[in-house]
């Protein structure tokens, strides 16, 4: 794999301009992704919040594979660290991050006051890489689009404060992924995922790892899926199966960019198995 590099400017200025509001903050709020659970992690986030109470939120657990999500959430938990899995569409997830956003604010709060300062409101910040569910929680907090959502990494490109009620505030900020990834395992990861633009790793490449991850690690959901009696074939030869069985043909051939499509989308979709790509706690 080729080396990963992107940080454009606005990433750049949107990793200082968080450095410079964790000290109006109360609470971190660090978006990952629960198929990915390490390797969605920013390690320049890790520096810049070390002495603030942080919530680590794992979105998509409706897309991740159970049994690591309560391995992960083992690992990763502590007394500085509070992690949650939630599905972003689920009401009863949304309102429990809202408790343990106020809970882990409110012992802040308690400091304050002990200094003289009356201020009311929780203050919380919402970090975390490209296209992990940042707007899409604030969204579903507030309950009216306030904060732009696409499913495109990058989208968001500038802070913003919302104001939720009196006592609960939110500042929105622009996903940042470091500048380069030395382990190219992570990067690979996050590509298939959707966290680093398509156009950095061609579609082929993507589900070629894809059908390989999937043969080891999930074999009967990619035979079921795909209705395949065998996974005893070169991944290209799977590929070109699944194509003739959908019905992807140009002038009687398998329509090789057609196939690839649809299995990147149905492995981000969850429709083929709910995964873990993150499979050692190390």
């Amino acid at each position: 794999m080729k080396e990963i590099h992107w940080f454009p400017g606005h990433m750049k200025k949107a990793l200082n301009n968080i450095e410079s509001k964790l000290k109006l903050v109360d609470v971190i709020v660090e978006i990952l992704d629960a198929r990915a659970p390490k390797s969605s992690r920013n390690c320049l986030f890790k520096e810049l919040v070390s002495s603030k109470k942080r919530l680590l939120v794992f979105s998509k657990k409706d897309l991740a594979d159970e049994i690591f999500m309560k391995n992960w959430s083992f690992a990763m938990s502590s007394a500085q660290n509070k992690v949650v899995f939630a599905d972003l569409n689920n009401n009863n997830d949304i309102k429990n991050i809202i408790k343990n956003i106020e809970n882990l604010g409110h012992e802040s709060l308690k400091k304050d006051f002990i200094k003289g300062l009356k201020r009311k409101a929780v203050r919380a910040i919402i970090i975390g890489i490209p296209n992990v569910g940042k707007s899409t929680l604030i969204n579903r907090i507030v309950g009216k689009k306030k904060a732009s959502v696409e499913n495109r990494p990058g989208k968001t490109r500038s802070e913003q404060w919302i104001k939720i009620n009196e006592y609960f505030e939110l500042l929105d900020t622009p996903g940042v992924l470091p500048m380069n990834y030395e382990d190219k395992e992570i990067a690979k990861k996050l590509a298939l995922l959707g966290s680093i633009k398509e156009s950095i790793l061609p579609t082929s490449e993507l589900v070629d790892e894809i059908v390989s991850f999937l043969k080891e690690n999930y074999p009967n959901d990619l035979k079921n899926k795909y209705h395949l009696e065998s996974l005893d074939f070169s991944n290209f030869d799977i590929i070109t199966h699944i194509g003739f069985k959908r019905g992807f043909l140009i002038k009687g051939k398998i329509d090789i960019a057609r196939t690839e499509a649809t299995i990147l989308a149905d492995f981000r979709n969850g429709k083929i198995a709910k995964i873990c790509l993150d499979r050692t706690l190390d």
